[in-house]
């Protein structure tokens, strides 16, 4: 026995040996080679500074990176870059941006690109702006239900954003919304139902790879049942095994199942499961024993970003929680802001790998995956631009192709609510039903309010609240008053309520600055509006409509789903 593994072992040798010999020294990442065999000839001859640099993952805060940036992407190697929201209105600027990162990268011994991430879930979640799709988001596309929603919101989202260089986005989030009180998952979810959050999750997954952008499924494993922020604090999420099992972990089989690239690690605590208290993000024993050995999960996984107080609060610090976040299983690490050249993060984990064999070797297995995921992405024939021409891009974006099927997916997702004795005690949601797929097309966004009002059979003699003055909300107002009845607008925005009110709004209400039930009922005569139609879609507007409609009222919610 001794003597066949010492033969197996010698022939694995020899094949490695064979196959590096055939690789010149001068190879770089677009030599042709296998991938894997690429990957591993690469970090093999890689500097302990250019395999950290290349699990990190480093934002900018300007219109325009700066110089420090360009030091770490081509004085050190930096891997991956992440465009956020603050620097995004001007999307040709975002174009130039990523291609003089990108040519700065390439320039390098070893020519290897940079990831560019970026969060463009849908819905609230639009960190690239400018003329970019404003869409209904996950939980419109879980009140439709349809799979193909998903998958053609991603696809269109992704077709924009790949116009302007960026190959990688963190969606979809399949986090359930469990606890009502979020306000940071809300209608970012797909709903509340595992099986269904995560057949959505996989179609939408689908749909970003097939436009060429690389999905990243969030946040592991699961953020729904807390309503506490990350970016504020540690949440603790007191579940054990069998509902971790059972609910949050169901979404991400589906999209495992499905070979998706990408996971990202939440910063969130079950103190049930793992009894150090660790977040996900820095736990062992939930991104190595679990997701990787146990879930049978391959690809990447990265970090949620490190500046947030739910990292570093249980490790001390920044470097020590970059270290932790590695040393559990972490392939790449983000930090929102660029770090400075000499900062701790830095020369803490390198002195760490001088010295820490073991995670040396946790940094060089991460840094493998890295650079033979690039080479699977950028070596196909579906990748993004490296070197994006700002004049081309008004030929993308806006997706002409894609707003028409935003209207059409806003019309789906309508969903009515009958506020009665048997449906407010169970909180029973009923779809709206559904626009023709031909008339969907041919309407504007208003529209999605005509329809609502119709869904409600507003009557002249009903009083009618709308909740939210955007394009849904006017269109709302004006078939209401077309129909005779006394509109009650809701907002908190004063010009958008004046607008209103010269659409045929009767009162309006600036729910920032007034009670709005007490508003309500000195319009109603202390009985409640007939009609509710919520056309906001987020968690408080809907429990607002829910509370303040008459009992035997109705109500309309555009874009949310519940169950």
């Amino acid at each position: 026995m001794k003597r066949f593994f010492a033969m197996l072992f010698t022939a694995f040798f020899c094949r490695f040996l064979f196959c590096q010999a055939q690789i010149p020294e001068n190879a770089n990442f677009w030599s042709d080679f296998p991938n894997e065999e690429l990957a591993e000839f690469i970090v093999n001859r890689m500097s302990d500074e250019e395999l950290l640099s290349q699990i990190l993952m480093f934002g900018w805060a300007g219109a325009e990176p700066d110089n420090l940036l360009f030091q770490w992407v081509g004085g050190r190697g930096l891997g991956s870059v992440k465009v956020f929201g603050w620097n995004t209105d001007d999307i040709n600027l975002v174009a130039k941006s990523i291609s003089s990162l990108q040519r700065s990268a390439t320039s390098r011994r070893f020519k290897i690109p940079l990831f560019v991430a970026t969060d463009q879930e849908g819905g609230w979640i639009r960190h690239v702006k400018g003329k970019t799709a404003v869409t209904p988001g996950n939980m419109a596309i879980g009140a439709g239900g349809f799979p193909v929603d998903a998958w053609c919101s991603a696809y269109y989202i992704s077709r924009e954003i790949k116009a302007l260089g960026i190959n990688m986005n963190f969606a979809p989030a399949v986090d359930l919304f469990s606890n009502h009180d979020s306000t940071i998952i809300g209608t970012r979810s797909f709903g509340d139902d595992p099986e269904r959050a995560g057949i959505l999750g996989a179609a939408w997954a689908n749909g970003s790879i097939s436009a060429g952008v690389i999905p990243t499924v969030k946040h592991f494993p699961g953020h729904g049942d807390t309503s506490y922020d990350s970016h504020i604090n540690l949440p603790e999420i007191d579940i054990d095994w069998k509902t971790l099992k059972n609910r949050e972990l169901v979404p991400f089989e589906y999209l495992i199942r499905e070979k998706v690239p990408a996971v990202m690690s939440g910063h969130l605590s079950f103190p049930q499961i793992d009894k150090t208290g660790a977040p996900a993000s820095l736990s062992k024993y939930f991104l190595t024993e679990l997701l990787r050995n146990q879930m049978g999960y391959e690809g990447l996984i990265i970090t949620d970003d490190m500046m947030m107080n739910g990292a570093t609060m249980y490790a001390g610090s920044v470097s020590a929680a970059f270290k932790m976040a590695i040393e559990a299983g972490n392939d790449i690490v983000i930090s929102s802001t660029t770090a400075r050249l000499g900062e701790n993060l830095w020369t803490s984990n390198l002195d760490s790998m001088k010295t820490d064999e073991s995670f040396k070797l946790r940094v060089k297995d991460a840094a493998f995956r890295v650079i033979k995921a690039k080479l699977e992405y950028f070596k196909s024939d579906n990748a993004a631009p490296l070197y994006p021409e700002a004049s081309s891009i008004g030929r993308y974006i806006p997706d002409r192709e894609g707003d028409k099927f935003f209207i059409q997916q806003a019309c789906r997702s309508i969903t009515f609510y009958k506020k009665s004795q048997e449906s407010f005690a169970g909180e029973k949601v009923i779809p709206a039903g559904l626009l023709s797929p031909m008339a969907c097309a041919l309407i504007e966004p208003m529209s999605v309010g005509f329809h609502a009002v119709s869904r409600a059979q507003v009557t002249d003699i009903d009083v009618v609240v709308v909740i939210g003055c955007g394009m849904v909300g006017m269109g709302t107002i004006v078939r209401s008053s077309l129909r005779g009845a006394t509109v009650v607008a809701v907002d908190i925005d004063d010009d958008k309520l004046g607008i209103a009110k010269e659409l045929g709004a009767a009162y309006i209400i600036n729910s920032r600055t007034e009670d709005v039930h007490s508003r309500l009922m000195e319009i109603t005569s202390g009985y409640g509006p007939d009609v509710i139609i919520e056309a906001v879609g987020s968690a408080p507007t809907y429990q607002m409509a829910v509370e303040e409609v008459a009992f035997t009222g109705r109500v309309v919610c555009i874009g949310y789903a519940k169950s």
